[in-house]
């Protein structure tokens, strides 16, 4: 029987007797812990479980004072019982079931893999012994809520509650000017910025269910929303942009690091800090792709760049540990600069990303490692620039980070979900991601065979089927099929947002045999993927939801494909007005689905500029005709 379930994550050490027994109709749940409330939560959840299996009605009670027969499961928990302080023991045998742990998380951990078992066994359940902890005591997810959607709290509550059940224990909302900061309300005015007062209720929600809401605000890079202002432009390295590793640039992108920066920052901190109840803060200082070019050039010139950031960043380390905070910062800039990385302070984290499957994760996990620097390793979903994700890289970047992590002593996995280029990709395109994500970080050996596909069909989608996981991850692969390979994007997402003659050019430039013809296999693929999308079986509320979703994300993907054709056929001198006027048609289908899939989950702030990216791929088509 073991081989035929599926858990998310696998857990360590899971054996089975081989004989089952038929759960009694009546009986009692005894929670013995010193404070029942603390472990409320997971005895309703077993509970719910439990009781909706067929003709099964059991009660809780706190402690186990009462008749020995009553009894069918205990949730208990002793000091130093586990291996780890997150670890559990799950023990169901001669007609009972009795979880044991030395924390209320190692607690929540076990009924959740509890739960996972009875939802596939129903009343007859296996006789089993289990003994799992897991590998990083750290394990998150971050959400970009920045570019440019920015969830409701609904949307976060489901999410949450997904996570958890998957044993994740922190989650970062990535914040650049979507927080609602009462000293700057010009900034956020359009964003539908999170409050103080929703701040506070997510935290709860996530605190009651083992996680960690730790507050994330950039603070030196990513700030161009800020800086565009006239109000903030004195803060800026490069007011009027400047020639960067990324091309031109018109707009500021990141502070210079200076007094007035600083008085900047501690009105931020100041503002957001105090609404979380974690003692960790995310300062980020990425990409600081302008620093040192233009007001400290001279600067720079004398001592580096190297030195201008790092110098800085112990500035705004100060002001983190004098509010008595731990800081999270963004590793790449300082790899760059490895002779600087034992100047770090010691009681900083390093955030270690990387979102292509060769990251060098292993170098730079070294290189932290060998300066005493703790650090993150931080993969990603590969959901944006994709449309529908991107299956094989996100996997192997989860596989590389998790295995570099663990040999280099990485101090937790931060799995990230990002939101470039408008933040096409629908939500549920992540539920891949997150999966290998929780999987690997709790236990790499036991579920380096995990089987993604039935895993999140069954615990993400609620499909038993099968079908929907297999779906998403399928899907997922397509862009392969094209023969060319993007960094961190899909070519066909690409292919949408390039006007027709960039292109018609780069489609040249990879130098691809036959190209029509690989796009038209897509098209096929595509077609036979979705064809399975009426046979799911989801039972969640939004399952409806889950198909639009999924079938704008494949017409889209068609759309990328014809849209390439199309222009391919205009540098033969061979365009087709048919097939123009054909994809001004799907695209104007396209948008009004967009809108509606977009507010299903989000808030308003952020959908025009990006549906402006969308409107920009429709006029593709209708200038075509002018000229």
């Amino acid at each position: 029987m073991l081989h035929d379930l599926v858990f998310l994550p696998v857990p360590r050490h899971l054996t089975l007797s081989g004989t089952t027994f038929e759960l009694p109709s009546t009986g009692v749940i005894c929670v013995e812990t010193p404070l029942f409330q603390d472990n409320l939560l997971a005895a309703q959840q077993l509970q719910e479980t439990v009781n909706a299996l067929p003709d099964v009605h059991w009660e809780l009670v706190g402690g186990a004072a009462l008749p020995d027969s009553q009894i069918r499961a205990v949730l208990s928990l002793s000091p130093n019982s586990t291996p780890h302080p997150q670890g559990y023991q799950l023990t169901i045998a001669d007609g009972r079931i009795h979880l044991v742990a030395s924390t209320s998380p190692g607690l929540f951990y076990g009924v959740q893999t509890l739960r996972q078992l009875l939802m596939q066994c129903g009343r007859h359940a296996p006789e089993i012994r289990c003994i799992d902890w897991p590998d990083f005591p750290n394990r998150g997810v971050m959400l970009d809520v920045s570019r440019d959607k920015v969830p409701t709290l609904p949307t976060l509550f489901e999410l949450v509650e997904m996570l958890a059940t998957w044993k994740i224990n922190q989650l970062q909302l990535y914040f650049e000017h979507v927080y609602a900061y009462r000293n700057h309300p010009a900034v956020w005015q359009d964003a539908s910025p999170f409050t103080a007062a929703e701040i506070v209720e997510l935290d709860r929600f996530c605190r009651a269910r083992f996680i960690e809401l730790i507050p994330n605000q950039n603070s030196f890079g990513h700030l161009e929303h800020w800086l565009i202002r006239p109000e903030y432009s004195h803060l800026a390295e490069a007011p009027e942009g400047c020639d960067t590793i990324w091309g031109p640039r018109t707009t500021p992108y990141s502070l210079q690091p200076t007094e007035a920066s600083l008085r900047f920052l501690r009105t931020l901190y100041d503002e957001l800090l105090p609404n979380f109840s974690s003692r960790q803060f995310n300062v980020g200082c990425d990409e600081t792709i302008d620093l040192g070019k233009v007001r400290n050039r001279a600067q720079a010139e004398e001592v580096g760049v190297g030195r201008l950031y790092i110098d800085f960043v112990h500035k705004i380390h100060r002001e983190v540990r004098a509010r008595g905070y731990t800081m999270q910062f963004w590793g790449d800039i300082i790899t760059h600069y490895p002779d600087l990385v034992r100047e770090l302070p010691r009681d900083a984290i390093a955030l270690e990303w990387g979102y292509e499957a060769d990251h060098p994760f292993e170098q730079h996990g070294a290189l932290f490692a060998a300066s005493g620097i703790p650090f993150y390793v931080c993969p990603g979903t590969s959901s944006w620039n994709s449309l529908v994700g991107r299956t094989t890289n996100a996997v192997e970047n989860v596989r590389n980070a998790t295995h570099a992590g663990l040999k280099h002593g990485a101090v937790g996995l931060l799995n990230t979900d990002w939101g470039d280029n408008g933040h096409w990709q629908p939500l549920p395109v992540s539920y891949l991601g997150f999966a290998a994500g929780a999987a690997y970080a709790w236990a790499f050996d036991a579920n380096c065979a995990v089987a993604l596909p039935d895993a999140i069909s069954r615990f993400a989608f609620r499909d038993a089927t099968g079908l929907m996981g297999r779906l998403a991850h399928d899907l997922g692969d397509i862009y392969r099929l094209t023969g060319i390979s993007v960094h961190n994007a899909s070519v066909l997402f690409r292919a949408l947002q390039s006007e027709p003659h960039q292109l018609i050019e780069w489609l040249r430039t990879h130098e691809i045999s036959e190209p029509s013809q690989r796009l038209r296999a897509v098209l096929d693929a595509v077609d036979g993927i979705m064809g399975n999308l009426a046979n799911t079986d989801m039972q969640r509320a939004d399952a409806d939801l889950i198909k639009r979703e999924f079938t704008w994300g494949a017409n889209m993907l068609r759309h990328a494909c014809w849209r390439a054709i199309w222009a391919l056929g205009m540098e033969r001198n061979a365009g087709s007005d048919t097939l123009r006027q054909w994809l001004l048609q799907e695209a104007e289908k396209l948008l009004p689905e967009f809108h509606t899939i977009w507010h299903a989950r989000n808030r308003e702030g952020g959908f025009t500029r990006s549906m402006a990216r969308l409107e920009r791929m429709r006029d593709d088509y209708r200038h075509a005709e002018i000229s």
